[in-house]
C-alpha cells in the first residue's frame, strides 16, 4: 500500500511538474507570439501611414511646383490645377490657393472673388469680422480660390489666414522656411468641423525672393491616421502638439476627439513617429486585447489538462508532443508571411521607383528647350493621366499585366472615340503596358493637331496581330490616320520622338517605323511576343500572391 502511495504519488509529482513546465512554455511562446505579431502590425501600420503623408506632402508641392503666380488677379486661380490635384485622389477635404496680397491689391482681390461666383466677396478676418483696407498697411494672406465649390466652402474665399493663430503660424513658417509646412490640428471648413492638419507649400515666381501666395491642402486627421480598421489588433492615437499629456483618437466613424492620459493610466503599446510638412508627429498604439491575460488563460488551460490526465504519462507525453508542434507550424506560418510580405513590400517599392522614374523623365522631357508652358502643361498632364490609367489597371489586376484594349479607354487617349481598335484582346505585362500606354497616348494626342484633307477629323485606326515567325511569336501593331499629310499634320514633339522612335521599340525589344503614305500618316512597331507579355513578370507576381502554406514534415 505504501508502495502504491509512493509510485502514486511520484506519478502525481511528475505530472505536475510536467504539466507546470507545459503551462510555463506555453505561457512564453503565446505571449511572445503575439507581441511579435503586435510589433509587425505596428511596424507596417506607421509605414503606411508615412506613404500616405509623404504622398500627401508630394501633392503640395508638385501643386506649388505647376502653379504659376499671375501678374494681375484674375478668378478660378485653381482651373489649371484641378486635372491634376484630383489625379492623385488623395481624399483632401479642401484645396485652395492663398494669395499675399499688397495693401493696394485688395480692391482687385475682391472684384476677383466676386466674378468667380462666390457669395461674399468681401475681405475680413477667418471669423467673418470685415476688414477695412484703409487700416492694413502690411501684407496680408487672404483666401482667393478653393476645390470642390459647394455650399459648405463657397463662404470661405475673401478670409484672410493673418488672423487665425493656427493658419497664420504655418503660413508664417512656410513664407520663411520656403518649404512645406504642416499646421497644428484645427477644425476644417467651421469652427465645429472635423479636426484635421493643413499642409501649406509657397509658390515662389521665377526670380522672386518672397512667395507670392501659398498652396494649401486640408485632410481630416482620421484618414491620415488609418484608424478606421475594425479587425486591427490596436487602436491609434496622434499626440496633441497643442498640450502636455493630450492625445487626439478617432471613433469608428472616424469622428476625431481630444482626451487627456492620465498619470496612471494604461501607456501605449508602442510609439512611433512619422514626419508630415517640416515636423515629426508621434503616434500612440494600444493593443485591443490583453496578450498578458490570454497567454495566462492559455497557460491555465494547458495545467487543467495535464493534471487531468498525469495518470495517462503516454497521453501527456502525446499531448505535449502535439502542443509543440501547433506551436511550431504556427511560428513557420507567421515566420513565412512576414518573409513574404518583405518581399511584397520590396516588389512594390521597385516598381513604385520605376514608376517615378518614367514619371520624372516624362516631366523633364516635356518641360526642356522652352517649350511653350501652355502646350507642355496639357501635355504634361495628359501623358501622367495615361501613366495613371495603366497603374490603375495593374491595381486592379495585381500587377498580372492587362488587357491590351483597355489601354484604349476614353479617360486616358483623347479623341479615343474616333479610334477603331481591333487586334486579339491579348494581356500585356505591367512594364509593356506602361510603354504602350505613353504610346497609345503620344499618337493620339497629335491626331487632331493638322488640318484634313477633306475638312473633316482623321480617321484612325489602330490594330495589332500576333503571328508565328521562326523561332516563336511576333507582335505587330500599326497605327493609321487617314485624310493626314506630312503637310497638314503638326510634327512630333521631341519628346514624342524619342517615344515613338527609340524608347517603345527598345522596352519592347523589337523595331519601329513611321511614314506617310498619300492620304495617310502610319506608325509601326514590331515585337518579339515574349518581351509583351513578360510570363517571368507574371510568374514572380503570381509566387508573391500565393497563400502562406505550412511546411509538412515526412513522415
Amino acid at each position: 500500500m505504501v508502495r502504491l502511495g509512493f509510485i502514486i504519488g511520484f506519478i502525481a509529482l511528475l505530472g505536475a511538474l510536467l504539466s507546470g513546465l507545459a503551462a510555463y512554455r506555453v505561457h512564453d511562446q503565446e505571449l511572445a507570439l503575439d507581441r511579435i505579431a503586435l510589433a509587425r502590425a505596428i511596424d507596417v501600420h506607421a509605414s503606411l501611414v508615412q506613404d500616405r503623408l509623404t504622398e500627401r506632402e508630394l501633392l503640395a508641392r508638385v501643386a506649388s511646383g505647376l502653379f504659376r503666380a499671375p501678374s494681375v488677379l484674375k478668378p478660378n486661380m485653381l482651373e489649371p490645377l484641378r486635372s491634376a490635384i484630383y489625379a492623385f485622389k488623395t481624399d483632401f477635404v479642401v484645396a485652395g490657393w492663398v494669395a499675399r496680397l499688397k495693401p493696394n491689391e485688395l480692391a482687385a482681390a475682391q472684384t476677383a472673388i466676386a466674378s468667380a461666383g462666390f457669395p461674399n466677396p468681401r475681405i475680413r478676418t477667418y471669423d467673418d469680422k470685415p476688414i477695412d483696407p484703409a487700416g492694413v498697411t502690411q501684407p496680408i494672406d487672404v483666401l482667393l480660390d478653393l476645390e470642390p465649390r459647394s455650399n459648405e466652402t463657397k463662404g470661405l474665399p475673401g478670409r484672410s489666414y493673418d488672423q487665425d493663430q493656427v493658419r497664420s503660424a504655418m503660413l508664417t513658417r512656410a513664407r520663411v522656411e520656403k518649404r512645406s509646412v504642416a499646421s497644428e490640428p484645427v477644425a476644417l471648413l467651421r469652427g465645429d468641423g472635423p479636426i484635421g492638419i493643413i499642409v501649406a507649400a509657397p509658390v515662389i515666381p521665377e526670380g522672386a525672393t518672397e512667395p507670392a501666395g501659398f498652396i494649401t491642402f486640408s485632410y481630416e486627421l482620421s484618414s491620415l491616421m488609418l484608424t478606421n480598421d475594425d479587425m486591427s489588433l490596436f487602436a491609434v492615437a496622434l499626440k496633441d502638439p497643442r498640450r502636455e499629456g493630450g492625445e487626439l483618437v478617432a471613433n469608428d466613424q472616424g469622428v476625431v476627439s481630444a482626451r487627456t492620459t492620465a498619470a496612471d493610466g494604461a501607456a501605449p503599446s508602442a510609439t512611433r513617429t512619422v514626419s508630415f510638412g517640416g515636423r515629426d508627429w508621434q503616434l500612440g498604439y494600444y493593443a485591443k486585447t490583453n496578450s498578458a491575460r490570454r497567454a495566462e488563460q492559455t497557460a491555465i488551460i494547458v495545467a487543467a489538462i495535464g493534471f487531468a490526465i498525469t495518470a495517462m504519462v503516454c497521453g501527456l507525453f502525446g499531448y505535449v508532443a502535439y502542443n509543440n508542434l501547433r506551436l511550431s507550424r504556427e511560428i513557420q506560418v507567421r515566420i513565412g508571411f512576414e518573409r513574404r510580405l518583405t518581399a511584397v513590400i520590396d516588389e512594390l517599392n521597385h516598381r513604385v521607383k520605376n514608376i517615378l522614374a518614367v514619371i520624372q523623365s516624362i516631366v523633364t522631357r516635356t518641360l526642356r528647350h522652352g517649350s511653350d508652358i501652355d502646350v507642355a502643361r496639357e501635355l504634361l498632364i495628359g501623358r501622367i493621366h495615361a501613366m495613371s490609367n495603366v497603374v490603375s489597371l495593374l491595381s486592379e489586376s495585381q500587377w498580372q499585366g492587362v488587357k491590351l484594349k483597355g489601354l484604349f479607354e476614353a479617360r486616358a487617349i483623347p479623341h479615343a472615340d474616333r479610334i477603331a481598335v481591333t487586334g486579339p484582346d491579348i494581356a500585356v505585362s505591367a512594364r509593356a503596358a506602361q510603354s504602350l500606354s505613353l504610346l497609345f497616348f503620344e499618337l493620339a494626342s497629335h491626331s487632331d493637331e493638322g488640318l484634313s484633307l477633306v475638312g473633316k477629323h482623321p480617321h484612325i485606326t489602330a490594330n495589332w496581330t500576333v503571328t508565328n515567325e521562326g523561332a516563336g511569336e511576333v507582335f505587330y501593331f500599326r497605327w493609321e490616320e487617314f485624310n493626314t499629310s506630312e503637310a497638314t499634320r503638326r510634327p512630333d514633339s521631341d519628346f514624342g520622338l524619342i517615344l515613338l522612335d527609340r524608347v517603345a521599340p527598345e522596352a519592347l525589344g523589337g523595331t519601329a517605323k513611321r511614314y506617310f503614305t498619300d492620304v495617310s500618316y502610319v506608325y509601326e512597331l514590331t515585337a518579339p511576343m515574349e518581351t509583351v507579355e513578360d510570363m517571368t513578370e507574371r510568374d514572380r507576381t503570381d509566387k508573391l500572391s500565393a497563400p502562406i502554406r505550412p511546411a509538412r514534415k515526412a513522415p
